[in-house]
């Protein structure tokens, strides 16, 4: 495992290095503008560093279950489609479309969430769907949070190795390879991406990374005959990238802003959990070390739901829905504070 981590952390530091060059080079780049943070053109090709180096790391291992192929191919593929929308841009029903298909790819491989064991073909057909909602919402979930330097990054780190202890734990091999090396891969990006960033992860690296632990999520083995417990595990692990996509959405719904599917893929505002941070006066590096602490927290207490007994788990489970109401409030200030300078 240690090597592993290793290769993947030193090929994305290398890779990270080259991709800087190659997007001024090429001219891929993402401009400042009135929604974004940067003041100065940033190169976008971190994505693919992030991916070649996970990609690196698991073909030098060659140890792949049928699953592991699934969550790869589904990954790459999503990791292309995003490359492309950095470059050329993509319309956001194509882009949906993608990320079904690739959805449907993880499905056809065995991975998928099963929550209704023993029912009849209308079962399988009702985890398949919910399978696709989860890996499409989490994918954007994680897109929509990469908006501040390191965030979307650090937050898969931190996820990964979650993922990656409890796979230990229980001895699923194939399922640590992938953590381990999505870890490594992160970490070694972020010496070059958080602030100040000096490249961004781009539509092709956020779609890659969102979907990858969207998929890793149902890949796990997390709790057997413990349906509960097996459910809450990942939820607690993507506790933040879920809650701020539901939140957000539910706020913009409101408001009249996203009416439709489409809408809510290609809408972007400023409205998210980091924005609203630093509209309280955090600072660039404290809203996104902030954000870390309550993901570890979350990632904390899944670890220990693993072995906790009913009454335990439903403490740690009350404890996170508490957390989540206090970042509710966090984040409802904010928005009052956008509101109260658009007044002035």
């Amino acid at each position: 495992m240690t090597k592993i981590f290793l290769i993947s952390f030193i090929g994305a530091w290398i890779f990270t290095w080259a991709a800087i060059r190659a997007a001024v080079r090429f001219g891929v780049l993402d401009y400042p503008e009135e929604r974004k943070i940067h003041s100065r053109p940033m190169p976008l090709l971190g994505g693919v560093a992030v991916f070649a180096a996970f990609s690196l790391a698991l073909l030098l291992n060659f140890r792949f279950s049928l699953g592991l192929k699934g969550v790869v191919i589904g990954a790459s593929i999503l990791m292309l489609a995003g490359l492309i929308d950095d470059i050329k841009g993509l319309s956001a029903g194509i882009r949906l479309f993608i990320q079904v298909a690739c959805a449907v790819i993880v499905i056809l491989c065995g991975v998928r969430l099963k929550l209704l064991p023993g029912m009849s073909n209308i079962g399988y057909v009702l985890e398949c769907i919910i399978t696709v909602v989860w890996i499409v919402g989490v994918t954007n979930a994680l897109n929509f949070l990469d908006g501040a330097d390191g965030l979307a990054a650090g937050i898969t780190f931190i996820a990964a190795a979650a993922f990656f202890a409890i796979a230990y734990q229980t001895g699923q091999v194939y399922f640590a390879f992938l953590n381990v090396a999505l870890a490594g891969a992160c970490l070694g990006f972020l010496v070059f991406n958080f602030h100040p960033a000096r490249i961004f992860l781009g539509d092709a690296g956020s779609s890659f990374l969102g979907f990858s632990l969207a998929s890793l999520a149902v890949m796990g083995d997390w709790a057997e005959r413990r349906p509960i417990v097996a459910l809450s595990i990942p939820l607690l692990i993507l506790a933040v990238p879920v809650f701020d996509m539901i939140y957000t959405t539910i706020s913009r719904v409101l408001q009249g802003k996203v009416n439709n599917l489409r809408q809510w893929i290609e809408y972007v505002g400023k409205d998210h959990l980091h924005h609203r941070l630093a509209n309280m006066g955090f600072s660039h590096r404290q809203t996104v070390v902030f954000i870390y602490l309550v993901c570890a927290v979350f990632a904390i207490a899944a670890l220990t739901l693993k072995k906790a007994t009913t009454a335990q788990s439903v403490l740690l489970v009350s404890q996170g829905v508490m957390i989540l109401v206090i970042v509710s409030v966090l984040m409802f200030v904010g928005q009052e504070n956008i509101e109260k300078r658009r007044l002035k």
